[in-house]
Protein backbone atom coordinates (compact mmCIF):
# COMPACT_ATOMS: atom_id res chain seq x y z
CA UNK A 1 0.00 0.00 0.00
CA UNK A 2 1.40 3.39 -0.98
CA UNK A 3 1.87 5.95 1.81
CA UNK A 4 -0.77 8.65 2.19
CA UNK A 5 -0.04 11.92 0.45
CA UNK A 6 -0.57 15.25 2.20
CA UNK A 7 -3.73 15.72 0.13
CA UNK A 8 -5.04 12.35 1.35
CA UNK A 9 -4.37 13.26 4.97
CA UNK A 10 -5.98 16.70 4.65
CA UNK A 11 -9.01 15.20 2.91
CA UNK A 12 -9.35 12.52 5.58
CA UNK A 13 -9.46 15.18 8.29
CA UNK A 14 -11.97 17.28 6.35
CA UNK A 15 -14.25 14.33 5.67
CA UNK A 16 -14.03 13.40 9.33
CA UNK A 17 -15.78 16.65 10.18
CA UNK A 18 -19.41 17.47 9.51
CA UNK A 19 -20.33 19.62 6.55
CA UNK A 20 -20.29 23.24 7.61
CA UNK A 21 -16.88 22.94 9.27
CA UNK A 22 -14.81 26.11 8.90
CA UNK A 23 -11.04 25.94 9.07
CA UNK A 24 -7.74 27.64 8.31
CA UNK A 25 -4.33 26.21 7.31
CA UNK A 26 -3.46 26.19 11.02
CA UNK A 27 -5.74 23.18 11.48
CA UNK A 28 -3.40 21.07 9.32
CA UNK A 29 0.09 22.22 10.28
CA UNK A 30 0.73 18.93 12.10
CA UNK A 31 0.50 17.27 8.67
CA UNK A 32 2.85 19.47 6.64
CA UNK A 33 4.45 22.89 6.20
CA UNK A 34 2.36 26.03 5.92
CA UNK A 35 3.15 26.47 2.23
CA UNK A 36 2.37 22.85 1.35
CA UNK A 37 -0.88 22.92 3.32
CA UNK A 38 -1.98 26.12 1.59
CA UNK A 39 -1.15 24.64 -1.81
CA UNK A 40 -3.13 21.51 -0.95
CA UNK A 41 -6.15 23.53 0.19
CA UNK A 42 -6.03 25.56 -3.00
CA UNK A 43 -6.06 22.33 -5.00
CA UNK A 44 -9.12 21.10 -3.09
CA UNK A 45 -10.82 24.45 -3.80
CA UNK A 46 -10.07 24.05 -7.50
CA UNK A 47 -11.66 20.60 -7.40
CA UNK A 48 -14.76 21.97 -5.65
CA UNK A 49 -14.29 19.81 -2.56
CA UNK A 50 -13.99 22.80 -0.23
CA UNK A 51 -14.83 26.48 -0.58
CA UNK A 52 -12.66 29.51 0.19
CA UNK A 53 -14.85 32.06 1.96
CA UNK A 54 -12.14 34.63 2.73
CA UNK A 55 -8.39 34.85 2.61
CA UNK A 56 -6.97 31.92 4.56
CA UNK A 57 -10.46 30.76 5.60
CA UNK A 58 -12.18 27.70 4.14
CA UNK A 59 -15.27 25.59 4.66
CA UNK A 60 -16.41 22.06 3.91
CA UNK A 61 -19.73 23.48 2.73
CA UNK A 62 -23.22 22.41 3.54
CA UNK A 63 -25.28 22.04 0.36
CA UNK A 64 -28.98 22.98 0.22
CA UNK A 65 -31.10 21.30 -2.49
CA UNK A 66 -32.49 24.64 -3.67
CA UNK A 67 -30.08 27.27 -2.35
CA UNK A 68 -26.87 25.45 -3.16
CA UNK A 69 -23.74 26.16 -1.11
CA UNK A 70 -24.58 27.73 2.27
CA UNK A 71 -22.48 30.34 4.06
CA UNK A 72 -21.30 29.08 7.48
CA UNK A 73 -22.77 30.51 10.68
CA UNK A 74 -20.82 33.37 12.32
CA UNK A 75 -20.09 31.16 15.34
CA UNK A 76 -18.36 28.58 13.15
CA UNK A 77 -16.31 31.28 11.45
CA UNK A 78 -15.30 32.77 14.81
CA UNK A 79 -14.21 29.38 16.15
CA UNK A 80 -12.03 28.87 13.08
CA UNK A 81 -10.48 32.31 13.53
CA UNK A 82 -9.76 31.54 17.18
CA UNK A 83 -7.42 28.91 15.76
CA UNK A 84 -7.30 26.40 18.60
CA UNK A 85 -10.00 24.25 20.14
CA UNK A 86 -9.09 25.32 23.68
CA UNK A 87 -9.76 29.01 23.01
CA UNK A 88 -13.20 30.27 23.91
CA UNK A 89 -15.51 32.71 22.18
CA UNK A 90 -18.52 34.61 23.50
CA UNK A 91 -21.08 36.35 21.24
CA UNK A 92 -21.53 39.93 22.36
CA UNK A 93 -23.31 43.15 21.50
CA UNK A 94 -26.09 43.23 18.93
CA UNK A 95 -25.40 39.65 17.85
CA UNK A 96 -26.00 38.31 21.37
CA UNK A 97 -29.28 40.26 21.49
CA UNK A 98 -30.29 38.81 18.12
CA UNK A 99 -29.58 35.23 19.19
CA UNK A 100 -31.86 35.65 22.20
CA UNK A 101 -34.66 37.23 20.19
CA UNK A 102 -34.21 40.67 21.77
CA UNK A 103 -33.43 42.16 18.37
CA UNK A 104 -34.77 41.12 14.96
CA UNK A 105 -31.80 42.52 13.08
CA UNK A 106 -28.70 40.45 12.33
CA UNK A 107 -25.86 42.99 12.57
CA UNK A 108 -23.40 43.47 9.73
CA UNK A 109 -20.63 43.74 12.34
CA UNK A 110 -20.59 40.66 14.58
CA UNK A 111 -18.33 40.80 17.63
CA UNK A 112 -17.16 37.80 19.66
CA UNK A 113 -15.21 38.21 22.87
CA UNK A 114 -12.28 35.82 23.19
CA UNK A 115 -9.36 34.87 25.40
CA UNK A 116 -7.27 34.58 22.23
CA UNK A 117 -5.90 37.26 19.94
CA UNK A 118 -7.76 40.01 18.12
CA UNK A 119 -8.86 39.01 14.64
CA UNK A 120 -11.08 40.51 11.97
CA UNK A 121 -12.37 39.12 8.69
CA UNK A 122 -15.03 40.04 6.16
CA UNK A 123 -17.29 37.28 4.84
CA UNK A 124 -19.76 38.51 2.25
CA UNK A 125 -21.46 41.55 3.74
CA UNK A 126 -20.63 40.61 7.32
CA UNK A 127 -17.58 41.51 9.34
CA UNK A 128 -16.63 38.94 11.97
CA UNK A 129 -14.52 40.36 14.79
CA UNK A 130 -12.74 38.57 17.61
CA UNK A 131 -12.00 40.97 20.45
CA UNK A 132 -9.67 39.95 23.25
CA UNK A 133 -11.18 40.67 26.65
CA UNK A 134 -10.65 40.08 30.36
CA UNK A 135 -10.87 36.76 32.17
CA UNK A 136 -13.92 38.12 34.04
CA UNK A 137 -15.81 38.70 30.81
CA UNK A 138 -14.95 35.18 29.64
CA UNK A 139 -15.94 33.49 32.90
CA UNK A 140 -19.38 32.58 31.50
CA UNK A 141 -18.30 32.01 27.88
CA UNK A 142 -20.20 29.22 26.15
CA UNK A 143 -23.07 29.31 28.65
CA UNK A 144 -26.52 30.87 28.26
CA UNK A 145 -25.78 33.14 31.21
CA UNK A 146 -22.86 34.65 29.30
CA UNK A 147 -25.08 35.28 26.29
CA UNK A 148 -27.73 36.97 28.46
CA UNK A 149 -25.13 39.16 30.19
CA UNK A 150 -23.71 40.38 26.88
CA UNK A 151 -27.15 40.96 25.34
CA UNK A 152 -28.40 42.98 28.31
CA UNK A 153 -25.19 45.00 28.45
CA UNK A 154 -25.73 45.86 24.80
CA UNK A 155 -29.32 46.99 25.39
CA UNK A 156 -28.43 49.00 28.50
CA UNK A 157 -30.28 49.17 31.81
CA UNK A 158 -32.59 51.95 30.65
CA UNK A 159 -33.84 49.89 27.70
CA UNK A 160 -34.53 46.66 29.58
CA UNK A 161 -38.19 46.34 30.63
CA UNK A 162 -40.83 43.73 31.43
CA UNK A 163 -41.13 42.85 27.74
CA UNK A 164 -37.41 42.05 27.64
CA UNK A 165 -37.81 39.75 30.64
CA UNK A 166 -40.81 38.04 28.99
CA UNK A 167 -38.85 37.38 25.80
CA UNK A 168 -35.94 35.93 27.76
CA UNK A 169 -38.29 33.79 29.86
CA UNK A 170 -39.69 32.29 26.70
CA UNK A 171 -36.21 31.46 25.42
CA UNK A 172 -34.66 29.99 28.56
CA UNK A 173 -35.19 26.45 29.81
CA UNK A 174 -35.51 25.67 33.54
CA UNK A 175 -31.90 24.47 33.41
CA UNK A 176 -30.81 27.78 31.83
CA UNK A 177 -32.54 29.69 34.64
CA UNK A 178 -30.78 27.64 37.30
CA UNK A 179 -27.47 28.38 35.57
CA UNK A 180 -28.20 32.11 35.79
CA UNK A 181 -28.22 31.93 39.58
CA UNK A 182 -24.99 29.93 39.62
CA UNK A 183 -23.34 32.63 37.50
CA UNK A 184 -24.95 35.67 39.13
CA UNK A 185 -21.62 36.66 40.70
CA UNK A 186 -20.23 37.32 37.22
CA UNK A 187 -23.00 39.77 36.29
CA UNK A 188 -23.34 43.48 37.08
CA UNK A 189 -25.78 44.10 39.96
CA UNK A 190 -28.64 45.31 37.73
CA UNK A 191 -28.33 42.25 35.47
CA UNK A 192 -28.17 40.06 38.57
CA UNK A 193 -31.62 41.34 39.55
CA UNK A 194 -32.98 40.27 36.17
CA UNK A 195 -31.33 36.88 36.66
CA UNK A 196 -33.28 36.53 39.93
CA UNK A 197 -36.56 37.49 38.27
CA UNK A 198 -36.01 34.91 35.55
CA UNK A 199 -34.96 32.19 37.99
CA UNK A 200 -38.05 32.75 40.17
CA UNK A 201 -40.50 32.21 37.32
CA UNK A 202 -42.34 28.88 37.40
CA UNK A 203 -43.80 28.89 33.89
Amino acid sequence: MSPQTLSDKVLSRIYGKKRGWVFTPVHFLDLGSDSSVRKTLQGLCDRGVINRIARGLYTYPRIHPQLGMLTPAPDQIALALAGKDDLRIQPSGAYAANILGLSAQVPARIVFLTDGTNRKIKVGRQEIILKRTTAKNMATAGRTSGLVIQALRHLGKEHVDDKTVEILAGRLSPEDRRQLIKDIRHAPAWIGEIFRRLAERDD
